[in-house]
């Protein structure tokens, strides 16, 4: 698939847009997610004190735990779309995969941030059979693409709430 995720709707795949927003960073933040090619059903939430790196984890675990059971319900393929190089490098670079087996410290032998998040997303992730799992592809930002405004909308709303 490209980077044109929208496209390639079609009956076995389900495309899920997602993004974070922060207005400050720390600050208030929101998430949200929404199925293309409509923009419906969709979810968004916000934190009083957060990050946009956090923002994007949740609006990424928020659409697998909402949509994935939709999408394995119905024998499709997860796809997650996101403008957060931070979430799909995690997933196309298998970043996770030497994060576990260093306990959670990044190259530099440091914390893995947002490790909280992370675990919980890979739980989900994991959880599926390795064939079924959730695919990520990346859209850029901000460039027209017309869910990932809509998301982005609903984010940055969520986090002035």
């Amino acid at each position: 698939m490209s980077n044109q995720a929208s496209s390639h709707f079609n009956d076995g795949v389900l495309v899920v847009y997602t993004d974070g927003a922060c207005s400050g960073n720390p600050g208030s933040g929101g998430w949200a997610w929404a199925v293309a090619p409509g923009g419906d059903p969709r979810g968004s939430g916000g934190e009083t004190w957060t990050t946009n790196q956090r923002m994007e984890l949740v609006a990424a675990i928020e659409a697998i735990r909402t949509m994935g059971p939709v999408a394995r319900a119905s024998t499709r393929q997860l796809l997650i779309v996101s403008d957060s190089n931070y979430v799909v490098n995690c997933f196309r670079d298998r970043w996770w995969v030497r994060w576990q087996a260093n306990g959670w410290r990044n190259a530099k032998k440091e914390p893995v941030a947002n490790a909280d998040l992370w675990r919980d997303l890979l739980a989900l992730y994991q959880a599926y059979p390795e064939a079924e799992r959730p695919e990520f592809r990346w859209v850029k930002g901000h460039s027209g693409d017309t869910m990932n405004d809509l998301v982005d909308q609903l984010a940055v709303a969520a986090s002035q709430t």
